[in-house]
């Protein structure tokens, strides 16, 4: 029986750059950093309030085959890769915070029927959304447009 997610992979450009990224911007722990063989670097990093969840940095390589390598560096050069949703207290703030360390925003703190959302990328062009989250209904929604 499933009990629960332990690890979400997050496809990366470059480790180092990407473990410096989660650690000293986002305030992310490393978790497992290991070296399996000449050409594979198992890479986690917790966040300390949900440390259970590893977030597994990893770059587009074997096994997978060539023709996907290519596709996958393609999309994190253009920033079209999903990233991670992640929740904040008080997303104006955070986002303050994050700009003035150099984050990339796509999208400034909007009012959703969801909460306040910002959307931001990553240092490999990943889309990560921070949420302020708040209680809503169905009923929020209508009429809404979302895009």
């Amino acid at each position: 029986m499933i009990t629960n997610i332990s690890l979400v992979s997050v496809w990366v450009k470059d480790i180092d750059e990407s473990l410096a990224f989660y650690t000293d911007v986002l305030g992310f722990e490393v978790g497992d950093d290991l070296q399996l063989g000449p050409d594979f670097r198992w890479c986690t990093v917790v966040h300390p309030k949900q440390p259970e969840i590893q977030l597994h940095l990893t770059t587009p390589s074997g096994p997978l085959p060539d023709y996907l390598i290519e596709a996958m560096r393609r999309a994190q050069d253009e920033g079209g890769l999903p990233g991670v949703g992640l929740h904040v207290d008080d997303c104006r703030a955070t986002y303050e915070d994050l700009r003035a360390k150099g984050v990339e925003f796509l999208q400034e703190p909007e009012e959703r029927p969801y909460g306040v959302e910002a959307l931001m990328r990553d240092n490999s062009g990943n889309w990560m959304v921070l949420v302020e989250k708040r209680d809503y209904t169905p009923e929020d929604f209508e009429g809404v447009e979302m895009g």
